[in-house]
């Protein structure tokens, strides 16, 4: 388990910082974007709402998830109870994962820029939803076990 969420942790890491997707539009004008490199964009444009919702969202929050899920496998929680109301809001966080709204976000760019622009996804995109997808299986795989640990007690 340790290693499946160190994994899921540098997937993050390249995910936020490695080139998500470029677009070229009529040939001429070229725009790689990073997840960082579109957050910062929005800071300098002082577009606050949508930085704080995307760094939230995106960064913090599965960072946070990360942590959290491997202190729960470690143990460090002190008692029951805590680390059973830390696991039920991951489960809820879980449930919110910004994986899907980045997806459709970049289809919609991709139809509705049609002959205008051409989108290209670069590893970034796939090491950002590989992290997504290992951070939900790790928490699946956490409470199955704390619920079997549960159920034999």
């Amino acid at each position: 388990m340790n290693t499946l969420l160190m994994v899921a942790f540098m997937l993050l890491i390249v995910g936020i910082f490695a080139p998500l997707m470029s677009l070229h539009k009529f040939y001429i004008f070229n725009s790689t974007v990073s997840l960082v490199s579109a957050i910062w964009q929005l800071l300098l444009e002082q577009n606050f709402a949508l930085f704080l919702i995307i760094l939230l969202f995106s960064i913090l929050l599965p960072f946070a998830k990360l942590v959290v899920l491997l202190r729960v496998w470690n143990g460090d929680f002190r008692t029951e109870s805590r680390m059973h109301r830390v696991l039920h809001w991951i489960s809820l966080y879980g449930k919110w994962s910004m994986l899907d709204v980045f997806v459709v976000a970049v289809l919609v760019v991709s139809v509705k820029l049609g002959s205008l622009a051409t989108v290209v996804i670069h590893y970034g995109f796939y090491a950002f939803a590989g992290s997504v997808l290992l951070s939900m299986l790790a928490t699946w795989w956490v409470i199955n076990l704390i619920r079997e640990q549960e159920a034999v007690e």
